[in-house]
């Protein structure tokens, strides 16, 4: 059996430099191009396939695979992945068959930053949770009636996705990392791992982090005479900068996928997001208030950045996961050979059919529930199909 629980004090890996030389810079850092096809141009794993590579941040060993070798070991008793890829489908694909096929009892560490994307839950209504409206603003003709022009400058054409667990919607991009853990149901908590990833903060530096009662992780932001740093073996669930009239921001929420044998916990770390004034357009729909259902609507929290580099979060991510399991495997990259896999394939398929035929009866993972539109007023009606219009627009180009 292979258990995977807390320790105190192991050193499995050498110390790590807490510097922040350069925030900005990413491992997986994501560029759009000027055709909106998001092609990303500079990820330092991109073109690795066939050997090991020195230039991988320290701590972490990246094992690279051909096309036709995925590099998936599902039998592994701990098994620690890194995405090359930035597209959203791939990457849930991918995690949603480490969750169905991989051993009963292995834990896994699963890391990937997705290319600009609105992820939206299991049980939630993307009429009410987005301005579908404005996601293809980039490619919607200017002569168009369902044009929006205040599209955010350079930002292009944004993906929706429905995820397979539950939670809120939530603005993936190149400035946030978003970390998975799966982990035997036997053993799985829901604090557990969103505790791991705050040591990982707190060996960074980040003493304001702290894990909430909701299970998300946030930074304080009160006042203290505290000088000193917070070790990341100390209580993850409070600081000295707690506040009782100031709110916390938070940097990363917590979506669980549970099943008989396998529990699956996953979070968006933001880090460095350049778009963080611009996601509450995305993530605010102008047709809500006229619309009733018994979706599960998001839990709307200050945000920001912890302005730390990817890099270095996932490097001290992965030596936390190591402590916890008791050690750690080669992290392994993984990219669209994984398509190769059938049960990957499918599930990509789905994924992607959903909201672009905005056809639920074609897509095993819309389970958008039952919703009422007051068609009362014009104003209702011209959302509704301003909406519509621009999402077929911009999928025909």
């Amino acid at each position: 059996m292979f258990l995977c629980e807390h320790t105190q004090a192991l050193s499995l890996m050498p110390r790590l430099s807490k510097s922040r030389t350069n925030p900005t810079s990413s491992l997986f850092q994501y560029q759009p191009s000027n055709d909106h096809q998001h092609k990303p141009r500079h990820m330092l794993l991109n073109r690795c396939w066939t050997h090991r590579i020195s230039a991988a941040p320290i701590g972490i060993r990246v094992r690279c695979y051909s096309s036709n070798n995925h590099g998936i070991t599902l039998d592994q008793p701990i098994q620690s992945y890194i995405s090359r890829s930035s597209d959203p489908y791939i990457n849930l694909s991918i995690e949603h068959y480490l969750l169905q096929k991989s051993h009963p009892e292995s834990s896994i560490l699963f890391l990937y930053v997705n290319r600009p994307s609105v992820i939206i839950g299991r049980n939630q209504n993307p009429w009410m949770e987005v301005n579908l409206g404005l996601l293809n603003a980039a490619s919607t003709p200017a002569n168009s009636p369902s044009r929006i022009e205040n599209e955010p400058p350079g930002l292009g054409d944004v993906d929706l996705v429905r995820r397979r667990s539950g939670g809120g919607t939530v603005f993936h991009d190149g400035g946030n990392v978003n970390w998975t853990v799966i982990s035997p149901a036997a053993t799985f908590t829901r604090d557990k791992h969103a505790e791991m990833v705050t040591r990982a903060l707190r060996s960074c530096g980040v003493s304001r982090s702290r894990v909430n009662e909701r299970h998300d992780i946030v930074l304080d932001q009160g006042t203290s005479n505290f000088s000193g740093t917070r070790g990341s073996n100390e209580n993850t669930h409070s600081t000295p900068w707690q506040s009782d009239t100031i709110r916390p921001l938070k940097v990363s929420g917590s979506a669980y996928k549970l099943t008989r044998a396998r529990a699956l916990h996953h979070g968006t770390a933001l880090l460095n997001s350049p778009n963080l004034h611009t996601i509450p357009s995305y993530l605010r729909s102008p047709a809500k208030k006229f619309i009733k259902g018994r979706s599960v609507d998001s839990v709307s929290s200050p945000v920001g950045n912890i302005l730390l580099g990817n890099e270095e979060f996932i490097e001290n991510v992965q030596r936390k996961f190591g402590e916890l399991c008791r050690g750690t495997g080669e992290a392994v990259g993984l990219g669209e050979e994984c398509l190769e896999i059938e049960e990957v394939k499918k599930g990509h398929a789905e994924l992607t059919v959903c909201f672009t035929s905005f056809d639920a009866g074609r897509c095993d993972t819309d389970v958008t529930t039952e919703f009422g539109l007051d068609i009362s007023t014009n104003a209702t009606i011209h959302l509704l199909r301003s909406a519509i219009e621009a999402r077929a627009e911009g999928r025909r180009d």
